[in-house]
């Protein structure tokens, strides 16, 4: 289900829609906190605090990037405050070991969420150009085969990689604005 219809959804009420994201991300949202907690209950309970504050909240929520990023994101948040709280202290080592795995999580769902933006960015361009910029960046092509290949000029492929790149930089706003 499309994120943005699962967001309206959520904000007219629909308890189905509710149902359908808890089902899809409690699990994962449990295990994503354990590996910061290190309790599983603590990580159930804080996933439980984050569904209702969606629930109740809905209205009022944004999403810049996706209802996943923004979860795991949320879920992060939590449990850096509930080990606040807690107060306790680790060793350097476990602190580094816990680090390491923390930021090779987060770099997995940020890039799998990346290349979804990117491929959904791509499929939104005209045909012609979305075909010029799949021969240049995927199949590797230079601007002279693909000029050969589709029988246009050169220039022609060099205003459409110019086009294409434009409008994925604006399908994927000023948060990753360094990519292009």
């Amino acid at each position: 289900m499309n994120d943005i219809l699962l967001l309206k959804l959520l904000q007219t009420g629909d308890k189905q829609a509710f149902k359908f994201l808890f089902d899809t991300y409690f699990e994962s949202l449990c295990r994503y906190m354990f590996f910061y907690l290190k309790d599983k209950q603590d990580a159930e309970e804080i996933a439980m605090d984050i569904f209702m504050y969606i629930w109740e909240n809905c209205e009022k929520i944004e999403i810049k990037i996706s209802l996943k990023a923004y979860l795991f994101q949320a879920a992060r948040n939590r449990c850096l405050n509930a080990l606040r709280d807690r107060k306790e202290s680790y060793s350097l080592e476990e602190n580094e070991q816990y680090e390491h795995l923390r930021t090779e999580i987060c770099s997995t769902l940020e890039i799998d969420e990346l290349n979804h933006l990117i491929e959904e960015a791509v499929l939104s361009l005209p045909e012609k150009c979305r075909e010029v910029f799949i021969k240049s960046r995927h199949e590797q092509l230079s601007n002279q085969e693909i000029a050969e290949a589709l029988q246009i000029s050169v220039k022609t492929v060099e205003g459409q990689i110019t086009k294409a790149l434009k409008r994925i930089k604006e399908f994927l706003g000023d948060q990753y604005y360094y990519l292009f």
